[in-house]
């Protein structure tokens, strides 16, 4: 077997890092451009950046004219200011997350090579970009990659602090960083955890570490929360204040929601997303780390040994890695995309052996078997295209989309991988695998999904069927609907009730104008309507869609008792 590590050819030796973030800009930034937001949050963070851009209005979010309380608006300013500079809100949406993905390759690459080798550190970038979680997110709008990369800027400068030269500047980096983590998505105080095992690895080892210059000067630490405190008051000075000379009720509830009930209550009382405490290492670590989750049985031995040496470099991000675990784990409300933050760490302890782990048998044949079972479902997959099977239809939905030729690229890429991994080295077989899927998805996969996750194909067909001048109300919306709508759009608040949003549609469509209610079956089945005077306008989202106007109203339509509040877009 072949086992020379990642960065033997003469290629890699030059240039390490220009190589690394080449692979990285390649698999991260292919396709950029090529596909709109998608469901559930990027519609949403893009609508809320595209209005920051054309009415101004930059310091609260407002979606589709109501304000969004749920985020501070850090990450929907990355995004406008892109959308601000290129004039492309396809470009702009998912810029943050891929430059903070490069951002975070980049970070670990260098504490690896200051820690220990130039190789370890080109390592760890690469098993970064290899493991499924860390590049779907940088391929994604969400607002987690933004804050892992704050967070693993923290954690860098913690480490460059503790373990590498002593400076205090990277102290404060670290905090600053935190604090706009905190900003950003509430969580970016973590790598505060960081001192634990620290203080821990001080007590232990006793004076058996080298004096580094912040062993003294115990004020200072002090300095850093301050710092981070700096940090968040360039956002939550200005916002507290004006909220405090407003008297807008929703600027006010806007502040408490921001400040307490996404924070705080989000935290120890969650309301959704109720997962159980071993959620994280029954079902997010197994599928989402790969290929570092099967590493793990011959991984954890080896970080047990080196801990038990006081080896600091593998103490440090690793017991900050089992704190944020359970931190997370304490929380009822779980998502897997909460242990992002995790990876970059989690890349830069494993790279170290990573020499040692591709020797073992029984670890390359896991790879190489994994390898096999995807290479399977996408052949089995363009089989059941090629058999025009059921599952086909419902996926597609009516779509005309080629899904052969994806399946079929796809499957061509797993068969490739498994021929290199055979013939050469099986570990070899992910890393092929994996990229060139991402290049496929990246590529084909947004061509061919586009229409299926997005609203247009309902729009297009609207415009067949109204007059150019229509206005259209949404009950129950998702903000993808006003993202695309071609028509200006009305809606009655995201959280007020359904049936106070249906009698608000009622009124509506009673005025003047080419007005349409836009409802999904569901909706059109309220004894409000006469479903045989609505029209179909398609399929998306796994819902039919239908347009009806005044004269779909039944008698047992009501008005609404209290004037309720319009947006309009």
């Amino acid at each position: 077997m072949n086992t020379r590590t990642l960065s033997s050819p003469a290629i890699y030796q030059m240039y390490p890092l220009a190589v690394l973030l080449s692979i990285a800009i390649i698999l991260i930034l292919t396709g950029l451009g090529l596909r709109e937001p998608w469901p559930a949050d990027e519609p949403r963070f893009a609508l809320v950046a595209r209005d920051m851009v054309e009415t101004g209005q930059w310091f609260f979010p407002m979606r589709g004219g109501e304000i969004y309380p749920d985020k501070p608006p850090v990450f929907m300013w990355s995004i406008a200011l892109f959308y601000a500079i290129t004039g492309s809100l396809k470009v702009a949406f998912l810029l943050p997350s891929a430059l903070a993905g490069l951002l975070s390759v980049f970070l670990v690459y260098d504490l690896g090579r200051r820690l220990w080798t130039v190789n370890t550190g080109f390592t760890a970038g690469l098993l970064m970009l290899f493991t499924v979680q860390f590049t779907l997110q940088a391929k994604t709008a969400q607002i987690d990659a933004l804050v892992c990369a704050w967070i693993t800027v923290g954690c860098y400068g913690l480490l460059r602090f503790l373990l590498i030269d002593g400076l205090w500047r990277w102290y404060y980096l670290a905090w600053f960083f935190m604090g706009l983590g905190v900003i950003t998505k509430g969580v970016g105080f973590l790598p505060a955890l960081m001192l634990l095992p620290y203080l821990a690895y001080r007590i232990k080892a006793k004076g058996n570490i080298p004096v580094l210059p912040h062993q003294s000067s115990a004020w200072k630490w002090w300095l850093g929360p301050v710092v981070m405190l700096l940090a968040i008051s360039l956002w939550f000075v200005p916002m507290y204040y004006l909220v405090s000379v407003s008297d807008n009720p929703a600027l006010h509830a806007y502040r408490d929601n921001i400040l307490f009930k996404q924070t705080v209550t989000r935290y120890a009382d969650s309301w959704h997303h109720i997962k159980p405490f071993w959620y994280y290492l029954t079902s997010v670590i197994p599928v989402f780390w790969l290929p570092l989750s099967l590493a793990l049985p011959w991984l954890l031995p080896t970080w047990w040994r080196d801990i038990k040496l006081l080896d600091a470099r593998i103490l440090l991000p690793a017991g900050w890695i089992v704190l944020l675990l359970i931190f997370f784990s304490m929380s009822p409300g779980k998502r897997g995309v909460y242990l992002l933050p995790a990876v970059p760490m989690l890349a830069l302890i494993s790279a170290p052996y990573c020499k040692e782990l591709l020797t073992r048998r029984w670890l390359n044949r896991l790879i190489f078997g994994l390898c096999v079972l995807l290479t399977l479902v996408f052949v089995a997959a363009e089989i059941s295209v090629l058999m025009n099977a059921k599952w086909v239809h419902r996926a597609l939905a009516g779509s005309d989309a080629d899904i052969s030729g994806f399946f079929l690229s796809a499957a061509a890429v797993g068969i490739a991988a498994l021929v290199v991994g055979y013939r050469q080295a099986m570990w070899k077989s992910w890393a092929i695998l994996i990229s060139g899927l991402w290049l496929v998805y990246s590529t084909w996969g947004y061509l061919l999904m586009g229409p299926m996750r997005t609203p247009i194909p309902v729009f297009n067909e609207m415009e067949k069927i109204l007059p150019e001048d229509s206005e259209i109300a949404l009950v129950e919306f998702s903000e993808q609907f006003i993202l695309f709508s071609p028509y200006p759009v009305t809606h009655f608040g995201y959280h007020t009730p359904t049936d106070i949003q249906l009698q608000a549609a009622n009124a509506w469509l009673e005025r003047q104008g080419h007005r349409y209610l836009l409802v999904d079956k569901k909706q059109l089945e309220n004894s409000c309507f006469d479903p045989a005077k609505a029209t179909h306008a398609g399929f998306a989202h796994r819902r039919d869609w239908y347009t009806l106007d005044a004269s779909a109203k039944t008698p047992d339509c009501v008005l609404p008792e209290q004037p309720v509040i319009q947006y309009s877009r």
